[in-house]
């Protein structure tokens, strides 16, 4: 065990782990950020997506002793009271059906606009295609994102 000094969601926390543990498993266990989900375990399904730096990443991979000195931002970190432009667009298209998903998917989607304030079709499909579905709601979080563009 070490101890870490970690930055997440704009609040220092101090956190005992095995350097190897990812760090989806210190955010879910440690510190009860439940947000981000376990999909894959091997950073190919996205549920896991958080931001480090402002840039989306998968947290199933990620070791702890890589991110001293990182920013993490996980779902709870996007808004306080959750109406940031794209969770609004999604509860304006309905996009989530099991929901399982969407935390990762809003987080790449974050991450997206936040380089690409008016992304075409392509640029969402580009930036989208490592977040699985498996209720195959893209249609509509395509529909959420370009919605989320005019609202930002």
């Amino acid at each position: 065990m070490a101890t870490f000094n970690l930055k997440i969601n704009n609040e220092s926390h101090q956190v005992d782990a095995d350097p190897d543990t990812p760090i989806l498993w210190v955010l879910r266990d440690n510190l009860g950020l439940v947000g981000t989900k376990y999909g894959c375990g091997i950073g190919q399904c996205g549920a896991c997506t958080v931001h480090l730096d402002g840039v989306a990443m998968r947290s199933c991979s990620i070791p702890i002793s890589a991110l001293e000195g990182k920013s993490i931002t996980t779902i709870e970190g996007l808004s306080a009271d959750a109406n940031h432009p794209l969770q609004e667009a999604w509860r304006q298209h309905d996009v989530p059906q099991c929901g399982y998903c969407q935390a990762g998917q809003i987080m790449n989607a974050a991450s997206l606009l936040s380089n690409n304030a008016n992304p075409s079709d392509a640029d969402i499909d580009q930036a989208m295609q490592g977040n699985l579905c498996r209720c195959g709601t893209y249609t509509r979080i395509k529909a959420a994102i370009k919605t989320a563009s005019k609202l930002s």
